[in-house]
This record gives structure tokens, sequence and C-alpha cells, in this order.
């Protein structure tokens, strides 16, 4: 069983969002076959935490302005702005510093799981404007 599309929706819109604030290294896995809680993870990273802050408050935004809202039924972390999760029931998104990324690896704990292909549209862009 692989993510529902609703998750794919959401975890691909949050992605984006978080890439237009400009995270690092944003990642969409599919956990579905692992967790009964939730469809994926978006991880994503900033080297300050006032750029954490901005990341997680953009998702929220995007999330919320969905034809669907979502809205997060969970919020941790932000006080301190260094992992900031984000529960929306069908996508988990973490935003961290970039240390706590490099530091608890995610990607490497949960790098048995299928990736959901993102890419950042400014970059298709940027290419598609580069080769006319």
């Amino acid at each position: 069983m692989s993510a529902s599309e609703r998750a794919r929706e959401l975890a691909l819109t949050a992605a984006q969002a978080a890439a237009d604030k400009k995270a690092q290294d944003v990642v969409v896995i599919d956990v579905a076959d692992r967790m009964a809680l939730t469809d994926a993870f978006v991880l994503a990273s900033a080297p300050n935490e006032r750029q954490v802050l901005a990341i997680v408050d953009a998702i929220e935004e995007s999330l919320v302005g969905l034809p669907e809202k979502a809205k997060p039924i969970r919020r941790e972390g932000d006080r301190v702005g260094r992992w900031v999760l984000l529960d929306f029931n069908d996508i988990v998104v973490h935003v961290q510093h970039t240390e706590e990324r490099e530091f608890y690896a995610l990607d490497r704990l949960w790098k048995d799981c299928p990736v959901i292909p993102f890419t950042d549209r400014d970059l298709v862009e940027a290419e598609a404007g580069a080769t006319e």
C-alpha cells in the first residue's frame, strides 16, 4: 500500500511551500507501508531558526489554501525553532535546523521507504528559461 492521492497532494504542496522559502534538501518519503499513523513524511531543513519558522508558516498557509483545507492537528517544537513537526494526519512535516537534520538523519532512518519525486517548480522554470 502506498501513500493516498490526498497524502501525495498535501506532501507535494508542503514540499513546494518549503522550497519557495529556500528550504534545503526537501525530500518526500512514502511511509504508508511502515506506519499506520500517516502516509508520508516531508523533510526539509534550514540553516537558522528564523528560516525554520518561516518555512513552517509557509507550509501551513499553503495547505490551508487548498480547496480541501488542511490544518495541522499537532504542531511541536516551534518555540525553539530547531525542529518543528507539523502533523496533518495524512502527512507529517519535519522542518529541521541543518544541524538537527544531520544529527538525527531521518533520511537514513527511513531509507527503505520509497521517495515520492519532488522537483522545485522554480528550478524547472529556470531550466526551461535557460534552454530557450
